[in-house]
């Protein structure tokens, strides 16, 4: 059995888990536990070397495996499998060099480690907005965050990868590495396991941030004065995020502002802060307390899709309430405990000048926006009919965008948000030949589409 021989070629350091224990469930769990699937065993290496033997084991026998850091995402046998299961938990050291100003961050850990680990020393990188999401696929599939206007993307901070091949040879890989260096800034592990990180770091102060919630009358005043807002650049230390939340039979407007400082520039957030709100908090302190703060519920099933966009009017944002209280309406009547939200973010012009040539995003001149779609609910028996509601919805988003005017053919979708099924050209465009060919290269016997995921 491939999970003995493993085993046997294992470290005392690394360990193989069985289905039943403790330690298997931990190490194949999911954030929607849709996701996760029974492995034959899960396996825990330690070292980036037992990595490649784990590989060369899988390689021999052809056996399907997953990889998974932190099981944020939502597409089915992503990061979960009915092979060996491979967690890379036990790969959370965190290094920081003060004369590169550079940080190791291990694949196996979650924003909430890092920023807990930095943020009390002054320094920080640019990562996710929210605590849970692992380090590895968020970075591996570009990376927008709270800090994107100011440095770019998380991919555009990354200056080196420790990366186990498909031949089980560990290898660094540097800007010098021209290919891999490519491929890697988007194209998750269709290269091989990316068992370790540097990053770039920055000082980090103490940060301001709020929290403004609309229903009713309320929210249609919230939808003009944000619309008005966006159409002005701004400090590239602050941003923005809405949402439109249907649950419980109403539509809620959440609008988060932020800036990166102990307190935004005077006239920044005025006429925002100036509105009527249902309920209203403001936060300032640490950057670690206000991530950790930030609820995330989980639910037995959920789904996402991301929609492009060069802009959001008031039109676009009409489209995205609306879609939010139909569907939710829609899908409630087979599911009482659905969840729907429409979630989109503002950056500054120039965000993606930060970083050079990527697999994503392939065209630099050209900067989207990305809207979200999410929806969680409980029943298996609805899943077809969600994810038939979030194709329809994407395309009356992008219906919505086009008839504003907006130049949506050939706009790129993020890989972290888009649901399964997504053709990669439409992520990855006119680069899907050069990263065939760069996977060719490094993996000519497809060890790697034994994983799941993006597949190049």
């Amino acid at each position: 059995m491939i999970c003995v021989k493993i085993a046997e070629s294992m470290s005392s350091s690394s360990q193989v888990f069985y289905p039943g224990s403790l330690e298997f469930i931990t190490g194949t769990s999911h954030w929607a536990s849709s996701k996760s699937q029974v492995s034959a065993c899960s396996v825990e290496p330690e070292t980036p070397q037992e990595v490649g033997n784990i590989i060369r084991e899988l390689a021999s026998t052809r056996t399907p495996f997953a990889v998974k850091g932190g099981g944020h995402s939502l597409n089915p046998g992503f990061s979960s499998t009915p092979g060996v299961h491979i967690s890379l938990r036990r790969m959370n050291d965190i290094v920081i060099h003060e004369d590169s100003k550079t940080v190791d961050i291990g694949a196996g850990l979650t924003w909430t480690d890092v920023y807990a680990y930095l943020v009390p020393r002054g320094i920080n990188v640019v990562g996710a907005r929210l605590g849970k999401v692992g380090v590895a696929g968020f970075t591996l599939g570009g990376g927008y965050s709270w800090k994107t206007s100011q440095y770019g993307l998380a991919v555009d901070n990354v200056v080196g990868y420790e990366l186990v091949l498909p031949s089980g040879q560990v290898k660094v890989v540097t800007e010098k590495d021209e290919d891999l260096w490519f491929a890697l800034k988007g194209g998750f592990n269709n290269y091989g396991i990316v068992t370790k990180f540097t990053f770039k770091f920055h000082n980090q102060t103490d940060i301001w941030a709020a929290s403004l919630n609309f229903v009713g009358d309320l929210m249609e005043d919230a939808k003009a004065a944000f619309a008005k807002f966006l159409t002005r650049e701004h400090d590239h230390k602050g941003a923005q995020q809405a949402q439109f939340i249907y649950i419980n039979g109403t539509v809620v407007m959440s609008l988060s502002l932020f800036y990166d400082g102990p307190e935004p520039p005077e006239g920044l957030y005025d006429e925002l802060l100036q509105l009527s709100t249902l309920s209203r908090s403001i936060f300032k302190g640490s950057f670690t307390d206000f991530i950790t703060g930030t609820f995330l519920p989980t639910f037995p099933r959920g789904y996402f899709d991301g929609i492009p966009m060069v802009r959001f009017t008031q039109p676009v944002i009409e489209a995205h309430a609306n879609e939010s209280k139909f569907w939710g309406e829609a899908l409630s009547k087979y599911d009482e405990n659905v969840v729907v939200v429409y979630t989109f973010d503002q950056y500054e012009p120039g965000f993606l000048t930060h970083g050079g040539p990527s697999a994503y995003p392939p065209d630099r001149s050209r900067a989207f926006l990305t809207s979200n779609i999410f929806v969680g609910w409980s029943k298996e028996s609805v899943d077809k009919l969600v994810e038939d509601a979030v194709r329809s919805s994407r395309a009356t988003l992008i219906a919505a965008g086009i008839n504003d005017g907006q130049d949506l053919k050939n706009a790129v979708r993020y890989p972290n948000y888009a649901l399964f099924g997504t053709a990669v050209e439409e992520m990855y465009g006119e680069h899907v030949g050069r990263l065939r060919e760069i996977r060719k290269k490094y993996d000519p016997f497809d060890i790697m589409g034994l994983a799941g995921g993006w597949k190049i």
